[in-house]
């Protein structure tokens, strides 16, 4: 008769072990290890995130080499896309040789954009393409979504809003504002 022998555990394992002593110690050399690495901190505005091969920014629009848009308003991206943020208004093209349509109207709304690439992958034309510009910022919905001049231009040339100051001049005055006493005394 063979017995499988049970590893015995001393008492002072066991009480260690149940006072939680090695994780703490575990998480405190892991924390440790972190606290020692050398620190990788870039400093945002001044120095710039360098992008992967393959990243997925903003859509935009792509123009032929003799300037005009490769969109034929198909509304293939605008099925495609699961976040329901493209707006495709068709027209007839003013010059039938160049094509048959074209948007009149194109918008993505970017509030509502996921930025999924499906819009790109959709389009038989290669019309859209998924941008390297990753900034967004706007204090107003309206602002965020863009029309087919915006998508249509480089964004590389566009400038960010900076509405920081803005932010930061709303606030001191509300604050201006809300710090004035209540109750002003009477001089009886």
């Amino acid at each position: 008769m063979s017995s499988t022998a049970i590893p015995h555990r001393s008492w002072w394992s066991r009480f260690l072990q149940a006072i939680y002593l090695p994780a703490i110690f575990r998480g405190m050399a892991i924390t440790l290890r972190h606290l020692l690495a050398r620190k990788v901190t870039e400093q945002y505005p001044e120095e710039r995130w360098q992008l992967p091969q393959g990243y997925r920014g903003f859509p935009e629009l792509v123009q032929d080499d003799n300037g005009v848009e490769r969109c034929v308003a198909c509304g293939l991206c605008e099925i495609a896309c699961p976040a329901y943020a493209i707006y495709i208004k068709p027209g007839e093209y003013p010059d039938p040789n160049v094509k048959d349509r074209f948007p009149v109207e194109f918008n993505i709304d970017m509030g509502r954009c996921i930025v999924c690439g499906y819009c790109e992958e959709a389009c038989p034309v290669d019309a859209i393409r998924m941008s390297n510009r990753y900034e967004l910022v706007s204090g107003n919905l309206a602002d965020l979504i863009f029309k087919k001049d915006l998508l249509l231009d480089d964004f590389d040339n566009l400038e960010v809003p900076h509405i920081w100051e803005e932010r930061q001049r709303d606030a001191s005055e509300r604050r201006a504002n809300t710090l004035r006493p209540m109750f002003v005394p009477s001089d009886k």
